[in-house]
């Protein structure tokens, strides 16, 4: 009889990526905006921090595109954050909307990447 012991090791590295828009996410830079996120998702991205802390404005465009982010990260089992806005408009607008509630909504993008 052999005393003989297996033992697996299995690195688990999580992918995090962090889209931070600057400026006004709307029908003009929403479309750009979009196919960045997919682009990065095809490229086996699934977690991704949505970093709205510079966006001043955001029109419904916006929103489809962040929803769009969202719907494709769960469909592979990932997951979207989102840091809060500092604009009082888009906060409000993602409020109304009730956005804040279907995203996980956080401070800052250290406590998004942490919550994964």
């Amino acid at each position: 009889m052999t005393n003989q012991m297996n033992i697996a090791i299995h690195e688990n590295v999580v992918r995090i990526v962090t889209v931070a828009p600057e400026g006004r996410l709307d029908a003009f830079s929403a479309p750009k905006f979009r196919e960045k996120v997919l682009s990065l998702i095809a490229d086996g991205v699934k977690y991704i921090v949505l970093d709205l802390s510079q966006t001043p404005f955001m029109d419904s465009a916006g929103m489809a595109a962040l929803v769009s982010a969202l719907k494709q990260c769960r469909q592979l089992g990932g997951d979207v954050r989102m840091v809060w806005p500092q604009a009082d408009p888009v906060k409000r607008i993602l409020s109304l909307t009730k956005f804040d509630r279907v995203f996980e909504m956080k401070n800052t993008v250290e406590e998004a990447v942490s919550s994964f």
